[in-house]
């Protein structure tokens, strides 16, 4: 499909009409509802404001799209997503999803909760519960944004503006502990030495909540979201450094920096690997402000992406990666969320071919023991005709594109698509 359609009272408008807006602000509300015309029919969409109008996918409805569709969504079983839907993440309406997560939004004052199995019979014997982790929540913010999806128009507009307005507007209709997530997480804006001071200004307002605790909240916190960009000793602990927030550096403890460094090694050292484009990272800082207008690390997740920021499991899927943009290949990256391997889901998921998504599975003779096991049981169950690049021998042929979007030559087979420039 060379253009998303959608149709709205009796007319067909493109995604790029200027017209658009003005059509979706006369259905807004209404019972009314555009329709994606991807697929012979359409698919019903409804229509959420965050600042302008924005044409959503209806829950439950994503794999009715045509893949190579932003809207369309595969079956949550090909990522760690599968593992979260409807316990950890709730989806109550079309514009109202509730997550619930393992780590708390704020610090309460009292006395500790007491260790210990109680004495006598406990009046009930729950069933755990899925929440989701810091890491779950990054996936799920990236997920929403379609930063693992990748089209070619794409080249060259992933930059951090295009970043923060789309994990922004992931956020939003996002609750989290009875608030939407937006209101408590800060991507920095890009950063521009003759605009610091309204730079630094929007973003004190942006965490002045952390400055407001409650009569029984020692402090609020929130998730600043950014690009790594390493970490130095001070007298008060480490300063973390983020790219596009060179004046505020985030504190973390030495002894909490010193675990991060050993969970997150590979990550942190593949930064420096030997490759024309290098790879970077991405963190997800939880944080408080233990005094006025300093902000100390409370935890931190890190995830590895390419230098467009597609995320990766690791470098071994780098290759493949670069690869498919450089075929010009729409495709998605499934993501890990909280699942314990990332190796039983595809490497990547094609989404141009004849017969629809179709999985790549990358094998690593660097990967330890138990992911090889968890990979060669996921290559078994793909079947015969599974695509399988080990990564010691040359990668095989990509199955071919299909045939009725082949573009012709100079052509751009996503061209006017509304997809999220990301970049």
């Amino acid at each position: 499909m060379d253009v998303a359609k959608y149709f709205i009272r009796g007319v067909t408008l493109l995604a790029t009409d200027p017209g658009l807006q003005e059509a979706l602000s006369k259905v807004y509300e209404t019972s009314e509802r555009p329709r994606c015309m991807c697929v012979r029919g359409g698919v019903e969409m409804y229509i959420a404001k965050h600042g302008e109008y924005v044409i959503k996918r209806m829950p439950g409805t994503g794999d009715m799209h045509h893949p190579t569709c932003q809207s369309f969504e595969p079956e949550p079983g090909i990522s760690g997503l599968g593992e979260l839907v409807g316990e950890a993440i709730v989806e109550h309406n079309a514009d109202h999803v509730e997550i619930r997560t393992d780590f708390p939004f704020s610090r309460v004052s009292g006395k500790a909760l007491p260790r210990g199995e109680p004495n006598g019979e406990p009046p009930a014997v729950n069933a755990p519960r899925k929440r989701m982790s810091l890491r779950a929540v990054l996936h799920f913010l990236y997920h929403r944004a379609g930063l693992n999806r990748w089209y070619p128009a794409m080249e060259g507009k992933r930059s951090q503006g295009v970043i923060k307005k789309y994990l922004e507007l992931a956020a939003a209709g996002v609750t989290l502990k009875g608030e939407t997530l937006d209101k408590r997480m800060y991507v920095p804006e890009p950063f521009r030495v003759a605009d610091k001071e309204e730079i630094g200004e929007r973003r004190r307002r942006k965490l002045a909540m952390l400055l407001s605790p409650g009569d029984d909240v020692a402090y609020k916190m929130a998730i600043v979201i950014g690009q790594f960009n390493g970490a130095e000793q001070s007298a008060y602990g480490r300063k973390l450094l983020i790219k596009h927030m060179p004046d505020v550096p985030l504190y973390m403890e030495n002894k909490a920096w010193e675990r991060a460094e050993r969970a997150y090694a590979a990550t942190l050292q593949a930064r420096d690997a030997d490759l024309e484009r290098k790879p970077m990272v991405v963190m997800a800082a939880l944080i408080y402000a233990k005094r006025e207008h300093l902000y100390q690390v409370d935890s931190l997740s890190m995830t590895l992406v390419s230098d467009q920021w597609i995320p990766l499991e690791g470098l071994h899927e780098l290759p493949l990666v670069e690869e498919l943009q450089r075929q010009g290949r729409a495709f998605l990256k499934p993501l890990r969320f909280d699942a314990k391997s990332g190796a039983c889901f595809p490497n990547a998921l094609l989404l141009d071919t004849e017969t629809g998504p179709f999985p790549l599975h990358v094998m690593s003779a660097f990967l330890d023991p138990k992911e090889q096991s968890a990979k060669e049981k996921a290559v078994l169950a793909a079947g015969g005709d599974a695509w399988v690049w080990r990564t010691d021998q040359a990668l095989p042929a990509l199955p071919p594109r299909a045939g009725a979007r082949t573009p012709s030559a100079g052509s751009d087979p996503t061209r006017g698509q509304r997809i999220p420039e990301v970049g």
